[in-house]
Order: structure tokens, then C-alpha cells, then sequence
């Protein structure tokens, strides 16, 4: 039977920290399907034109090494008076 408008079956929804299972399923078969065939993925990779290699490597790159994001900075620096004098 269909849930009314704003009414849920499970109120409390999904747990906190419980990872979604399609998106779970989906990264292992990926994972599965690369492993299963590296030695293929090696040789097209050797296969493609050096510019075509590198745009292929870079996108790869973004799902094993985190991505920068940039940082700003302020830094305010108070200009101290330092006032000097001189017994002649």
C-alpha cells in the first residue's frame, strides 16, 4: 500500500554511517570489472596517443588521490612604533 504524502515507513530513516547499498554494489562490481580485466586495461592504455594517455591517467587520478581545494589565508599584522632615542 502507498505511503501517504510526508509519512514514511521507517520514520527514523536510514542510520547514520550506513553507506547506500546501490551505490556500494555499484563500486564493487567497478572494482571487480577493473581487476578482472587489468592486463587489458594496460595494453589499451599503451594503445592510445601520449596526449589521450595523459587526459585518460589524469581522470583517473581523481578517483585515488584526493582533490586540492584552495585555502585562503589572512593574515593581519599589527605595524608596532617602536620610538628610540639617543642621549648625545
Amino acid at each position: 500500500m502507498a505511503q501517504r504524502k510526508g509519512k514514511t515507513g521507517n520514520p527514523n530513516g536510514r542510520p547514520k554511517g550506513t553507506p547506500n547499498k546501490i551505490t556500494s554494489d555499484l563500486k564493487e562490481w567497478i572494482n571487480e570489472l577493473l581487476n578482472n580485466n587489468r592486463m587489458q586495461f594496460e595494453t589499451d592504455i599503451k594503445s592510445l596517443e601520449p596526449h589521450q594517455r595523459v587526459m585518460m591517467l589524469e581522470k583517473l587520478l581523481s578517483y585515488t588521490v584526493p582533490k586540492m581545494q584552495s585555502v585562503e589565508a589572512k593574515i593581519e599584522k599589527k605595524q608596532e612604533v617602536i620610538e628610540v632615542t639617543f642621549d648625545l
